[in-house]
């Protein structure tokens, strides 16, 4: 399975999670089954509020889920509505995060949260 991460920068494992999904520069991916990383620019990172769809940089790298420290209502809508799902980030490190979630110690979002603006993170808007 592939997971990925927003980040600021390519650190691999040991990048922190970018507070918003939508704004971050790029995406640190992980493979479950590797134990591989890889990293995809965001080439949407700037935006308008609610107007940003990094769901299209991710377009045909083969994640399964995404998990996060913030995200829109509608960015996080269309992650699942093209089969993405999207966890709550626990511990906001790469490395930390890629554990819990393969000990199944993340918290799946359903798509009734909007967590940018709900002062769980520093989105930036």
């Amino acid at each position: 399975m592939k997971i990925c991460f927003p980040v600021e920068e390519d650190g691999g494992l040991d990048s922190p999670i970018y507070g918003h999904f939508g704004s971050a520069p790029g995406f640190v991916t992980f493979d479950t089954d590797t134990q591989r990383t890889g990293f995809i620019n965001n080439r949407n990172a700037v935006h308008e509020h609610g107007a940003c769809n990094p769901a299209a940089a991710l377009a045909g790298a083969g994640v399964d889920a995404v998990i996060v420290g913030g995200i829109g209502h509608g960015a996080m809508l269309r992650l699942m509505d093209g089969g993405v799902s999207v966890y709550q980030a626990k511990d906001g490190a790469v490395k930390m995060d890629a554990e819990n979630f393969m000990q199944n110690k993340l918290t799946k979002l359903g798509g009734n949260e909007n967590l940018c603006g709900g002062g769980t993170h520093s989105c930036g808007h």
